[in-house]
């Protein structure tokens, strides 16, 4: 009898053990570790990564003169120009679909080294520390010296990579179309985790409070502890999540190509397998069997903007900016209410910048538009030869940006 109560204690004991490692482990970060201060770095430079800042704001501030839409410089390649520029030290950054990156000098457009890769280069490139990284649609990572061009390493994925990488405590992290992302040593280009989804990964990572933010062709915004890649949040947004998300003060804001806005708390987790068990508690809600499901882990709010959608939304005092659809919606925050929208002559996939007063999107019809920020009113528009999907850098008071008619503009 004793014998036996010995082993049922035991067994309990056991059990509680495994329980408390369990909740543990999926409700807390005791058990694998979390670091908050890790999150992306710019590097020196005024836009010296996608979106231009570490939050991926799209704003550049910059209160000084407005430009008035008068042309710098071009510079034409080989082919169209989708890649968004990266400004630093006097040097404008960009790839192009004729398989390179260039470095371009941002006074005079005159180029000063050219790198060549095995396929289109759509990613936009990042520069910290001296170099430049940036994918290729040859299914590599390129680490290059900024200030030569010279290779340092490259890593290799088994298909194209579209995103633009994200730099963080030394670490490079990005997606790719092989349906992963990827955390490689920003030293040695040595892997130090890889996580799949279930979709490609053309949008762009974000690294804020120690966790990865990034969204994928399944549907799912995705959230990854960044010191391991474990899986923190998988947000179901109903579309595909191609944009890179942008973040401010703890929460996530990101677009499906449905053309809704996702507001979304950066350090939430999901309860234990909770998408796949609200499927059926959806079902059994539509059937009057369950009270109304709660809403998902880290859902803050959401908004429809418009129609399709897969730019990157700007964040600058409280209004994000986005383009859906044939063209530029203003959001206010606070209220939850479109402020305004402006209509282009067609569909926009350039993500807008802010400096200063005004919003700068490129748009399919060739043109790029300058925005007043408060009354959604143009302030000009410059024509170029083809669709603008390249999204515009703001430097200097000085807009660049690429057009898919093969030429890198530069606008005062």
């Amino acid at each position: 009898m004793k014998r036996r109560r010995v082993i049922l204690f035991t067994s309990l004991g056991v059990l509680v053990l495994l329980i408390t490692f369990l909740v543990l482990f999926q409700f807390t970060d005791v058990i694998v570790g979390f670091d908050k201060d890790i999150r992306s770095t710019s590097g020196e430079g005024v836009w010296a990564v996608f979106r231009r800042d570490l939050n991926r704001t799209g704003s550049a501030g910059e209160p000084g003169a407005m430009t008035v839409g008068t042309v710098k410089w071009t510079f034409t390649t080989g082919a169209a120009v989708h890649s968004s520029p990266a400004v630093v030290d006097g040097t404008v950054y960009i790839g192009s679909r004729d398989n390179h990156l260039y470095a371009l000098d941002v006074a005079t457009g005159a180029e000063r080294w050219r790198f060549k890769t095995g396929s289109w280069v759509e990613s936009s490139p990042v520069v910290v520390d001296g170099v430049v990284y940036v994918g290729s649609n040859d299914g590599h990572l390129y680490a290059l010296d900024a200030a030569t061009g010279a290779m340092r390493w490259s890593f290799a994925t088994r298909y194209a990579i579209r995103s633009s990488p994200a730099v963080a405590d030394g670490v490079v992290y990005f997606g790719a179309d092989d349906y992963s992302v990827y955390a490689v040593d920003a030293i040695t280009g040595k892997q130090l985790w890889r996580r799949e989804t279930d979709g490609m990964v053309t949008s762009s990572p974000l690294v804020a409070d120690g966790v990865v933010i990034v969204g994928s062709a399944d549907g799912i915004c995705y959230t990854f502890n960044a010191k391991n890649g474990r899986v923190r949040l998988q947000f179901l947004a109903h579309a595909q999540v191609v944009d890179s998300p942008a973040t401010e003060s703890g929460t996530a804001y990101f677009t499906n190509t449905n053309g809704f806005l996702y507001a979304v708390e950066t350090g939430a987790k999901n309860w234990l397998f909770e998408n796949r068990l609200k499927l059926y508690w959806d079902v059994l809600y539509f059937y009057g069997a369950l009270p109304r499901p709660p809403d998902p882990s880290g859902y803050v709010w959401s908004a429809e903007v418009g129609a399709r959608t897969s730019s990157s939304p700007a964040l600058a005092d409280g209004v994000i900016y986005v383009g859906a659809g044939r063209g530029l919606v203003a959001f206010d925050i606070a209220s939850r209410q479109v402020k305004w929208t402006f209509e282009t002559r067609d569909i926009v996939f350039s993500s807008p910048a802010v400096s200063g007063g005004a919003v700068y999107i490129g748009s399919n019809d060739g043109r790029l538009y300058a925005v007043d920020r408060t009354s959604g009113k143009k302030l000009w528009e410059a024509t170029t030869g083809d669709k603008i999907t390249s999204s515009p850098a703001v430097a200097g008071g000085t807009v660049y940006f690429g057009s898919e008619d093969g030429k890198v503009y530069a606008f005062d």
